[in-house]
């Protein structure tokens, strides 16, 4: 498996607890409904990462970002305006990779926190200031 299939594998394994959670004793499918499409939404913004971040701009071997683990994932309450544009699910997520830093020739831990809304048209996500990465609460 390479390293790449492997960081996939474990992102999605660990999507997969916040399916099984159970938020205010509502049935664990009635949240997976909620939030079918997610792991997809964060698949997508891996690849944004990859793209842009500048730790990840070598592709030379060894120096290219892996290790791409989904720290924390919390819900977040909807507001009523959101309700009304129709926003159902809304949640913070923060990722930890590993990138390269050219200025000292090393790899370097980093994250990148994203604000996730589902609505009718699917899943979209936006920047978020950092977070507690334990808890994902606003710092």
């Amino acid at each position: 498996m390479t390293i790449r299939a492997a960081a996939i594998v474990m992102l999605l394994a660990g999507l997969s607890v916040l399916g099984g959670c159970s938020p205010g004793g509502k049935a664990a499918d009635a949240t997976a409904d909620r939030f079918a499409g997610l792991d997809g939404e964060i698949l997508k913004w891996r690849t944004e990462i990859v793209a842009g971040d500048p730790l990840c701009k070598s592709q030379a071997a060894g120096e290219k970002c892996d290790g791409f683990e989904v720290a924390c994932k919390a819900e977040r309450d909807i507001t009523p305006a959101e309700k009304a544009k129709g926003v159902t699910a809304k949640l913070v997520a923060s990722i930890n990779f590993n990138g390269w830093d050219p200025r000292f020739k090393s790899s370097q831990i980093s994250s990148s926190t994203a604000l996730f809304s589902k609505s009718a048209a699917g899943w979209t996500h936006g920047p978020h200031k950092p977070v507690n990465l334990s808890t994902c609460a606003d710092l």
